[in-house]
């Protein structure tokens, strides 16, 4: 494949993304509304991803505050590792990892699941039977990922500041009440509204993008993996890009 036809490809790809983005939102606003499958999609792709969010948070919070623990006794600045930790986590770290994880899951989930469904030809039988398989599979997908998402960010910080608290713990005494009073009296407005707002559109990137793989997905079961895989990799790399952007804008209205 040529240079020339790789961006042809790339830009017919994202052309096709962008008008299955425009169909969501026109089915998003049509009733009638799924809300059974939408609620059931809350629960297997929010609360049944909690665990897996969770475990990585508690790790997350552990690892980092082991690892920043050396340079802060160095500078000695120990006492200011609860502080650095619960800015890092809610701020930045928190947000996109989670986020990475969420599109490992769900995005791989999403994208096989459709991509079955449709190598199967049971979207189309959906089709013929009277019912709108768009808005059956796709809408009640984006908009669970897209909800659940932030809950699970809030969730996971709470966990993986716990974890920096018991790291803080392994190599000092820090009580409990001084440990969450200096990572809230160091938080500001400002650190979590640009956080848990982007977590609406990570959610909302695995969503689509998951749905858009799998819902073209083609040639049989090789398809199939094909789309679950590439649901990740372009779920993971949009989230990087949405976080770069956040970034961007947060600096320009001044909220940093």
């Amino acid at each position: 494949m040529t240079k020339d036809s790789s961006i042809i490809k790339f830009l017919a790809e994202g052309g096709d993304l962008s008008r299955f983005t425009g169909r969501f939102f026109k089915q998003w606003f049509k009733p009638r509304y799924e809300m059974a499958e939408f609620l059931r999609q809350c629960f297997v792709i929010g609360y049944k991803s909690l665990p897996l969010v969770g475990l990585t948070a508690f790790i997350l919070g552990l690892v980092l505050t082991m690892q920043l623990h050396p340079s802060m006794v160095d500078y000695g600045v120990e006492s200011q590792i609860p502080a650095i930790v619960g800015i890092a986590i809610v701020r930045e770290v928190g947000p996109v990892i989670m986020a990475l994880i969420f599109a490992g899951k769900i995005g791989s989930s999403i994208g096989a699941e459709l991509g079955s469904m449709k190598v199967t030809e049971q979207i189309d039988a959906m089709e013929v039977s009277g019912t709108n398989p768009f808005k059956y599979l796709v809408v009640t997908r984006v908009l669970a990922a897209t909800l659940t998402l932030p809950v699970l960010v809030m969730l996971g910080d709470a966990i993986a500041l716990y974890g920096s608290y018991l790291g803080v713990n392994i190599r000092g005494a820090t009580s409990f009440n001084l440990f969450w009073t200096q990572v809230f009296d160091n938080l500001s407005f400002s650190d979590v509204l640009p956080a848990f707002v982007k977590s609406y559109f990570f959610g909302f990137a695995v969503g689509v993008i998951g749905c858009y793989k799998g819902y073209n997905s083609s040639k049989g079961t090789e398809g199939v993996g094909r789309s679950a895989n590439s649901a990740v990799v372009v779920s993971s790399v949009m989230i990087f890009v949405i976080d770069l952007l956040a970034v961007q804008v947060t600096d320009v209205l001044g909220i940093n």
